[in-house]
């Protein structure tokens, strides 16, 4: 369950506007703040200049592909929990992402349910605790 004080911050990164923006439209009512992204070159951009819980990452996208996006994410980002889906199962792709550090590989159509249940679980990974230079020595 998403508590009120604690709102999930999603950037989608997929070059099916139309997939992306009713996900989009289903995730925000469930209390989730999403962004969208429909390259690869916006989806740096905006993780540059905006924090995310979690993203959602298309596979094949035109330009950078997922992989290309994925590393990037990574370099700016380390702990950033990734969710790969494609449309497109491709076992060397899957590899290399979860090699790369993915935080689950999903295949599309995906049911929305185990979506958002993967969101939820991949967001509550990304948390940190407040004071992360305090020692608990005392």
């Amino acid at each position: 369950m998403i508590s009120s004080d604690k709102q999930i911050r999603l950037l989608i990164v997929d070059d099916e506007v139309g997939f992306a923006e009713v996900l989009r439209k289903r995730l925000e009512r469930r209390g989730i703040l999403v962004e969208t992204a429909y390259r690869g070159e916006d989806a740096v951009r905006v993780l540059r200049e905006k924090h995310f819980d979690v993203v959602l990452l298309d596979l094949k996208l035109e330009g950078m592909d997922g992989i290309e996006i994925l590393k990037v994410f990574k370099m700016l980002d380390p702990n950033l929990p990734v969710l790969m889906l494609t449309g497109h199962g491709c076992e060397k792709a899957a590899a290399e992402s979860i090699r790369l550090g993915v935080a689950d590989y999903l295949s599309k159509p995906v049911e929305f349910s185990l979506l958002l249940e993967k969101v939820q679980q991949a967001s509550s990974r990304k948390e940190v605790p407040r004071g992360k230079g305090e020692s608990s020595s005392g």
